[in-house]
């Protein structure tokens, strides 16, 4: 995941740069994302459509360890509860400041896209979402 969005790419050159109003605070928890379609264009202006919708759907907590010169990778399974519906083809995910709506800070497409049918889960294994900055 190499993709920052548009409302996290200035304030990490104003924090780090020492300019602007540097006032980026890093979030208290961050949330996975997912959703279905090509939803990338969106999620970097910060669009949340294409997230799924589904009445077991909820955005789930992750964790990074430290970052290293190849980045930061997530420290958690991340596991999505069992499909209430069919949803469809699972194409992208974001890191979200919020559980509900917020800011997308990070996104990416899924390298291996996975369908979704009334009953399947989606699940993340530790050290599969690595964010980068390039």
């Amino acid at each position: 995941m190499t993709a920052a969005s548009d409302y996290l790419e200035p304030e990490i050159l104003d924090h780090v740069l020492g300019k602007g109003t540097r006032n980026f605070t890093s979030p208290a928890n961050l949330y996975v994302a997912l959703f279905t379609g090509s939803a990338g264009t969106n999620l970097e202006a910060g669009t949340l459509s294409n997230e799924v919708s589904d009445a077991n759907y909820v955005r789930q907590s992750i964790t990074f360890g430290a970052a290293t010169s190849a980045g930061a990778a997530n420290t958690n399974l991340i596991t999505f509860a069992a499909a209430a519906a069919d949803i469809g083809e699972i194409t992208y995910m974001a890191i979200m400041d919020a559980s509900t709506a917020g800011n997308v800070l990070f996104y990416g497409s899924i390298t291996n896209p996975k369908t979704i049918f009334e009953d399947d889960s989606f699940q993340i294994p530790i050290g599969s979402v690595v964010v980068q900055l390039s």
